[in-house]
């Protein structure tokens, strides 16, 4: 048997021993917490159409601002193989310091505040 083989064989028990013990574990103590539920807070037999706080909200699309930054600028160690490196940084600042100006502002603003 070559190496291969065993450590598919390895592999394949140990995630079937896994997949076994994970089914079986949870049904060794339900209670009541275990077996509700849970829906972040609220509750999930209630009205779906409760008010939400703009701050949350506010919050969140500058989350996905930043996120998207992230997902920009994690290509930009390669980018001195292109054939305008130059450009490439120069466009990977313009979009930190655009978004850092607008977190600023925001900041100014007082978007982040929570109390008033």
């Amino acid at each position: 048997m070559n190496l291969i083989t065993t450590i598919a064989l390895i592999a394949i028990a140990l995630s079937s021993i896994l997949a076994i013990v994970s089914f079986w574990l949870p049904l060794m103590t339900p209670d009541h917490e275990k077996l509700s539920p849970y829906e972040c807070g609220f509750d999930p037999l209630g009205s779906a159409r409760l008010p939400f706080s703009l701050r949350f909200f506010l919050v969140a699309i500058l989350f996905l601002l930043f996120d998207l930054e992230i997902a920009l600028l994690l290509p930009l160690p390669w980018g001195d193989q292109l054939s305008s490196p130059l450009s490439t940084f120069f466009w990977a600042s313009a979009v930190l310091v655009l978004l850092t100006v607008g977190l600023i502002y925001e900041w100014l603003q007082g978007g982040l505040e929570w109390a008033e």
